[in-house]
Formats: C-alpha cells, sequence, structure tokens
C-alpha cells in the first residue's frame, strides 16, 4: 500500500485532470488554452508515474503516457499557431 504523501500525490494528479477538463465542460477554459494542456500534462504525468511504480499497470501506462504525449503536442501545436498568426491592426 502506498504512503499518504503518495496517495495526496496521485489525488493531486487525477485533481489536475478533472479541473481541466470540468472547466473546458463548462467553457471556463479552451480546450486550445496553455494552462487546459499544462493541467493535463501534469496530471497525467504524475498518474502515469504511479502506472509504472510500485506495480506496472500496462493499461494505465499506456493511457497516462498517451495523455501526456498528446497534451503537449496540442501545446507546443497551439503555441507555433500562436507564433505564426498574422497580427491583426487594432482598432482605432
Amino acid at each position: 500500500m502506498l504512503s499518504t504523501g503518495h496517495q495526496i500525490f496521485q489525488l493531486i494528479g487525477a485533481l489536475c485532470i478533472l479541473v481541466a477538463y470540468v472547466a473546458h465542460q463548462l467553457k471556463w477554459m479552451r480546450s486550445r488554452s496553455p494552462l487546459y494542456n499544462i493541467l493535463n500534462a501534469v496530471g497525467s504525468g504524475v498518474l502515469g508515474f504511479y502506472a509504472v511504480w510500485p506495480r506496472f499497470q500496462a493499461g494505465f501506462v499506456l493511457l497516462e503516457f498517451a495523455w501526456v504525449a498528446i497534451s503537449l503536442y496540442a501545446l507546443v501545436r497551439n503555441r507555433r499557431e500562436e507564433m505564426h498568426a498574422p497580427e491583426i491592426p487594432a482598432a482605432d
């Protein structure tokens, strides 16, 4: 059994994902926002770590590390799109 500290760390990881999901569903956060993708990547990374340690769980390893990869890809893609977007002149 994992210590209380490890379980709290897992709860924080799960809460990161849930906060992003709820905020997106309630339209408080866009799925393209950096915070949304950071919350998903961090939460999935934490849970992915515990899917590997202390006992390897293949299904959770696949799920969590795929979630991390997709979240990081979206974060980078959105950042690149913002950097290459044409500037729109401000209306006076």
